[in-house]
């Protein structure tokens, strides 16, 4: 268990930054169609939404990524609850959290809802209507230790520039060996050593369109047993 927390700056009032990475926790431009181009379509979803499907995700932040899928898995008619693990090493305040998502008005109660449960206990283990947990701590040090697999993966740690712990070859791996036969990953990267690392891991990685004034970005597919 971490007891580390976000060290942020607001620009122009609205947007976090972290301090110690020197990034901000979303799109300058804008965030929501971010996630939705990166993490939704590099992973296509809602077209792979099935009961049972288990999105897993390095670096939480906001907690923008869970909202956006969770709207989606509920707009695709699905009946039972979508399963989401996250890891974050730095976590925010409940307050912090209510502030940055205040950008994205779209996401109404769900926003509300997860700042609630994050106020109540962070692990988000109470959050009504999804199956979500945090895991507070360092993901090269958590990861190893869970019992899951994966169908989607969103990488969404800081830039690999600046947090080149979060995109190693070790933990690459250990993400490849919790991903399901045919489970997907998507990150907003293209950093040569990423998708190296991902292909060593085991996904079938390609260089895609990225959002924005990114180029391109990165997907990658774990083949079938």
């Amino acid at each position: 268990m971490s007891d580390q927390h976000a060290d942020l700056e607001w620009r122009d009032g609205a947007i976090p930054v972290s301090t110690r990475f020197n990034d901000p926790y979303f799109s300058l431009e804008n965030g929501l169609a971010e996630t939705r181009h990166v993490f939704l379509a590099g992973n296509d979803l809602p077209a792979r939404f099935a009961p049972g499907f288990h999105i897993a995700e390095l670096g939480f932040g906001t907690g923008l990524n869970l909202l956006t899928a969770w709207m989606e898995w509920d707009a695709s008619g699905q009946t039972t609850p979508l399963t989401f693990t996250s890891f974050e090493a730095f976590p925010m305040s409940a307050t912090e959290m209510a502030r940055a998502l205040e950008a994205f008005p779209e996401l109404g109660e769900y926003a509300k809802r997860l700042v609630a449960a994050w106020q109540r206990d962070p692990s988000l283990t109470t959050l009504e209507g999804i199956n979500a947990q945090v895991l507070i701590g360092h993901a090269h040090e958590c990861l190893a230790a869970q019992n899951f697999a994966a169908n989607a993966w969103f990488l969404d740690g800081f830039s690999p520039a600046k947090n080149p712990e979060l995109w190693g070859k070790a933990l690459m791996k250990q993400v490849g060996a919790h991903t399901a036969p045919t489970g997907t990953v998507a990150t907003y990267t293209a950093a040569g050593f990423v998708r190296r690392n991902l292909a060593d891991a085991g996904f079938e990685v390609t260089r895609t369109p990225g959002f924005g004034r990114k180029r391109h970005m990165t997907i990658g597919s774990k083949p079938a047993i």
